[in-house]
This record gives C-alpha cells, structure tokens and sequence, in this order.
C-alpha cells in the first residue's frame, strides 16, 4: 500500500507543477523577470529564471496531501516513528522556507554571496537540532561511528557544499534537474528497499515536481515564450533536499537497517556535481584565482568546448552520474568502502585527463585551421 501513496505523491507533484509553471511565465514574461545572458552563459536570449518557484509549494502540497490521505483512510504514522520523522521534516520545511525565500530574492533583485551562505548554513544547522548528522562512516579510511562534536560541524560543511554543488552545476539546460533527477530516483528506492516510504515520497514527489520543468526548461522553445530556468531558487531547494535524503540514508540509528557502505553509497548520487565542485576550486587556486571566482571551467564547458552541443553534453554527464551511482551500489558488497571511494576518485581524475587532452586537441585543430 505504501506504493501507491508513493506514486499517488509523485502524480500531485507532477500535475500541480505542469499547472504552475506555464503561470510562472505568463508573469515573467509580463513583468519582465529575465536572466540576461552574459560571456559567462550559454543562452544567447532573456529567459525566464523563475521555474524554481514552483518547487516548494508543490512538494509540500503533494506531501501533506498523501499525508491527509494515509491518515483519513486509517493508514497513519505509528507513534513510534512519528517521534524522530516528525522533528526531522519540520526542521526540513524550516530550512526550506529560508532557502525559498532567499532564492527569489537573489533571482529578483540579486542576493550576496555572503549573505546567502549564512543563510545556508543556518539553515543547515536545524539538521542535527532534529537529530539527523552524520555519526557512522562505516569503516571509511578505518573510521566508524564519530562523535557529535565532529558529526554536527562535518554534517553542517557537507549541507552547504551539496547545496551549492547543485546551484553551480547549473549551467546548461537540463543539468541541474537531470542530475538531482538521477538522485532522487535513486534515493527512493533505496528508501523503499529500507521500508522507509516516507523518504522516498519525499524523493519521488521532488521528481515529480523535475518532471514538467525538465520538459519546458529543455524542450521548450523561447519563441514561443515556453522556455524556463529554475534560478536559485529551484538550485537551493534542489540541493538542500539532496542534502537531507543523503544525511538520512547515510545515518546509522535503531530505526534503520544499516547497510554495508551506507555513507559511500548516499553520497554516490551526487559525485558529479560534488567532484566537479572541488575541481574547479583545485583549478582556480593552483591559477591564483579566488575559488569564489566565477569562470567556464565547468563539466558543462568541458564538455561543450570539446564540440558537445547543450543537449549531448547533458545527457553523456547524466549517463556518468548514472555509472558511478549504479557501480557503487552494485560492487559495494564486493568492494570495500575505501577503495571504492578511492576508485571513484581515480576514475575521476582520469576522465578529466582525457577530456583536457580532447579539448587541447580541439583548440590546436581549430587554430591549425584559422591559419589555413
């Protein structure tokens, strides 16, 4: 039966979503509410950056909704587990409301970088207030269950990196919401397999809501005005729930069945926009540059600087993200933790050593050619 709420959540997501956002333009394109293109971004015309509103709403509509619905029809929440899920979402909702205001105001009138990161880590310290921090590493580099003093401020760092991982990782269509996509997909059955549908209605009704964005924000045609980004408003609250599915599924508590490798195979969904994340600060402080320092040294400008066009770049980096999440949690009860983070890091690397060597060849071809 908990199936069916499950998808019974992620329908309301997707439907109420393919009703809000086509308003969502409507009032962009009357107020004029743009993301201007710059030498920095792909899109060469105004579009709309206001998709990201709509994601909020709909997930807690769509939640509470099967909530009323399990309740009224004799399927509640056993006291038991109403005792740590409960503290856990409100906190979620906290977070999220914060996050979802500053979003649209940075997407409206333009918000600090600074102001936004306190914003964020106040948001990501409500976590461990409800319980929920990182308190097993299960066997990683020799390390097991970690104490509180190192769990809250490791849990607190690692929500505001996935959280902006996924704000920079946005930056061709249908990255951002290909990549949390893959996530989440994942994360739902995996919190299915554990017995927790809670968790993974949270995961399917946040897909739901990606559904008939991904289709306006990739497909959609900007003559006709039916094109739309998620701004950071749909990046932060993209990133923050990522963050809480990733923290949960990775914790080690009595309610929980553990699972060899939980903490590898958690953050395995968000190697891509985590690992790129940490390459182009390695990148930009080896050049002497701030790692703050907004460049085009992205996955997605690899990939569009080796020849890619927008929509092959996109769909061959979802494919990586789907290789590394499907081999970690399939080889996991093979391999040990270390080296399987270690081999991620290696394959990492490695892939990056190609595609710079593709993209020096590129350049060396193209200016063999201007001087013919």
């Amino acid at each position: 039966m908990n199936i069916v709420f499950i998808i019974i959540a992620f329908a309301i997501s997707a439907y109420v979503a393919r009703l809000i956002i086509p308003r969502i333009l409507l009032i962009s394109f009357r107020k004029k509410l743009f993301d201007i293109p710059d030498e920095r971004k792909v899109h060469k015309r105004a579009i709309p950056r206001l998709g990201g509103v709509s994601f909020f709403p709909t997930i807690l509509l769509s939640c509470c909704s099967v909530l009323a619905i399990r309740t009224l029809t004799g399927y509640g929440i056993s006291a038991m587990l109403a005792s740590y899920i409960l503290p856990e979402f409100l906190v979620l909702v906290c977070g999220m409301v914060l996050l979802y205001l500053t979003g649209i105001a940075d997407d409206l009138v333009g918000v600090r970088y600074r102001q936004k990161f306190i914003v964020q880590i106040i948001c990501a310290s409500l976590f461990p207030v409800a319980g929920l921090w990182i308190n097993d590493f299960y066997g990683l580099f020799g390390v097991g269950i970690v104490s509180a003093w190192f769990g809250v401020p490791f849990t607190i760092l690692t929500i505001v990196f996935i959280t902006n991982a996924i704000n920079l990782i946005d930056g061709i269509d249908g990255l951002a919401s290909g990549l949390s996509s893959v996530s989440l997909l994942v994360f739902g059955f995996l919190f299915i397999e554990k017995g927790l549908w809670i968790y993974s209605m949270l995961a399917f009704s946040t897909f739901g809501v990606l559904v008939p964005f991904f289709y306006y924000n990739v497909f959609g045609s900007v003559e006709h005005a039916r094109k739309i980004f998620m701004g950071d408003t749909g990046s932060l609250t993209l990133g923050y729930i990522l963050s809480f599915l990733a923290i949960k599924y990775s914790q080690n508590t009595e309610f929980i069945s553990v699972t060899q490798g939980a903490f590898v195979i958690a953050f395995s969904t968000l190697i891509v926009p985590a690992f790129d994340v940490v390459r182009v600060v390695i990148v930009r402080i080896y050049h002497g540059k701030s790692p703050f320092e907004p460049d085009k040294n992205h996955i997605h400008h690899q990939f569009l600087a080796m020849g890619f066009t927008v929509r092959k770049a996109m769909l061959l980096i979802l494919l990586i993200s789907c290789v590394f999440s499907g081999m970690n949690i399939l080889l996991m009860p093979y391999v040990d933790n270390t080296l399987m983070l270690v081999g991620d890091v290696v394959a990492w690397i490695g892939l990056n050593l190609w595609w710079s060597r593709i993209r020096r060849q590129k350049l060396s071809n193209n200016m063999s050619s201007k001087i013919l």
